[in-house]
């Protein structure tokens, strides 16, 4: 008998893992992967094993969301300490590749300015071959990793990755930070490396059928675990999206960051971070509301909230480039994310440099300097985008702080008044260690660490942005607020929040010069 054929259902989220622990984008590159796994997941694992009360106390209080604290009760302590030690056992070579990392960087505080030639011989071994010994123009000693070849070698284990499959029916996620994912709680794990083919078949079944008995022999999933994973489709078909025809520039905002840019002839998504479709009260977009090919995924920076491997992995099939910010190459901090989108399966990476252009049909997209929200580390991999579709001209800024406003003006010289302005307004922002605090490789003050933060621009600044780029319309964003956010942000803001209050004042500010402004939550459409 022919098996029916039958889709992937709506609300099956699939979630991406490393180790068991949620697979953000900081976790690809294997430099960096080494020190969240030691310095962030081992530590986690090992505090909640010594007092999980403390974790359980701590996720009671909201303002203690997003930090350091698994979100399972205390009866979990020996499950915990079983993926501990197994992370301890079959993570080795990235324990001593962070051990490797800080023996090096403590090692060249002994460089005085003389050539590092001498210190080739004391590079830790798991680092021999895949480091450069460099100073800075001040003197300063560093290093620079070859990412591309650590990729080729033993530090870097696609066995390592799996997927989790559930189903979902509300917005509420546990932060996907702090906590690794158990068994049990209806997920199914497959051990499928992130650039299988087979999960683009997979996510490929939300918008066109298959027999079940297909899918289920590409993944491999075994006759005990059939009830489970056949949970997960269904014979009936997701609404229809028909392709975009209209002769005007249609922006479709998804959350935080994420807008979809359509004319006749190309589709631009930036920063994919979506809903899965299930009943609620609050109407949002959805994977059914794309478009069967989107042309180009613009990525704005290497932050969870903006470049989600949940998300990328399930377009990955209909997504003809991504498009992603040039990078240092080789600095811990800020790892190559063109290599690390390449290496879990994406073959159309495209970098792109501050004022440079790519053509498309009926425009282009162009890259914008991006400043701020990085806590004063020096990152490349960050970049605001000026898309032209039908002479219309939408920049979207993502986090953008304006902390030097000569920028604007002199963008404004080459880009001339624009039609659409979007940015986002996150003007508190979390400390430098918050993000960043396991790769470094001192300690730092608490008064600095307060003092650097990953914050956009507040009323003053965002004002600044408007007056110099005379935009007709301003829409903030990327602000979190969706609360299918909060397992990547943590973020819950009040109406006394400076966030809220800021952007109130901007978009009021904004009205009261017949400007076209709004602060944006759930969905938006708009034609230009």
């Amino acid at each position: 008998m022919t098996s029916p054929k039958v889709y992937l259902k709506q609300n099956v989220p699939v979630e991406p893992l490393i180790n068991q622990w949620y697979a953000w984008s900081g976790l690809i590159p294997p430099v960096t992967a080494a020190m969240f796994v030691a310095n962030s997941h081992l530590k986690i694992m090992q505090s909640f094993v010594a007092a999980p009360q403390t974790h359980v106390a701590a996720l009671k209080n909201p303002a203690m969301r997003g930090g350091p604290f698994i979100s399972y009760g205390a009866g979990m302590v020996g499950e915990i300490k079983t993926l501990m030690e197994k992370t301890v056992r079959e993570q080795s070579h990235l324990l001593e590749l962070a051990r490797a990392i800080q023996q090096l960087s403590h090692t060249l505080n002994e460089a005085d300015g003389s050539s590092l030639e001498p210190f080739y011989p004391r590079i830790p071994r798991p680092l021999k071959g895949f480091v450069e010994l460099i100073y800075d123009l001040n003197g300063n000693p560093s290093f620079r990793f070859i990412e591309g070849l650590l990729y080729k070698s033993d530090h870097y284990r696609s066995s390592s990755q799996s997927v989790a499959l559930s189903l979902v029916t509300k917005d509420e996620r546990p932060f996907a930070l702090s906590s690794p994912i158990l068994g049990g709680n209806g997920h199914l794990f497959l051990p499928v490396p992130f650039s299988s083919p087979d999960l683009d078949e997979l996510f490929r079944m939300k918008s066109e059928p298959q027999p079940y008995p297909y899918i289920k022999e590409r993944l491999g999933v075994a006759d005990e675990d059939d009830p489970r994973f056949s949970s997960f489709f269904t014979e009936e078909p997701p609404p229809e999206s028909p392709k975009y025809e209209g002769d005007e520039v249609r922006i479709r905002y998804f959350g935080h960051a994420c807008i979809l840019i359509e004319s006749k002839g190309v589709s631009i998504l930036t920063d994919p971070v979506i809903s899965y479709a299930y009943d609620n009260d609050l109407y949002r977009y959805t994977y059914a509301d794309l478009p069967e090919t989107i042309d180009y995924v613009l990525i704005t920076h290497n932050h969870q909230d903006h470049c989600l491997i949940e998300t990328l992995l399930q377009l990955r099939h209909k997504v003809r480039h991504i498009v992603v910010p040039k990078n240092n190459a080789g600095a811990l901090v800020d790892p190559c994310l063109k290599l690390a989108l390449q290496n879990i399966g994406f073959n159309q990476v495209i970098e792109i440099d501050e004022m440079e252009t790519i053509e498309v049909e009926g425009g282009f997209i162009m890259g914008l300097p991006f400043l701020g929200e990085h806590a004063d580390l020096n990152i490349r991999t960050k970049i605001a985008y000026l898309v032209s579709l039908n002479n219309r001209t939408i920049m979207c800024a993502a986090d953008s702080n304006n902390i030097d406003p000569e920028l604007y003006r002199h963008i404004h010289k080459l880009i001339g008044d624009i039609d659409v302005l979007n940015l986002g307004m996150e003007c508190d922002g979390g400390p430098l260690s918050w993000l960043y605090g396991p790769l470094l490789t001192k300690p730092l003050a608490r008064k600095q660490d307060q003092s650097r933060r990953l914050n956009g621009s507040n009323y003053e600044r965002g004002i600044e942005i408007v007056n110099q780029l005379n935009p007709k319309q301003v829409y903030v964003y990327a602000m979190g607020q969706e609360p299918w956010l909060t397992y990547l942000t943590s973020i819950q803001y009040t109406p006394q929040s400076r966030p809220i209050v800021d952007s109130d004042k901007l978009v009021a500010d904004c009205a009261g010069r017949g400007i076209i402004a709004k602060r944006l939550f759930g969905h938006e459409e708009i034609l230009l």
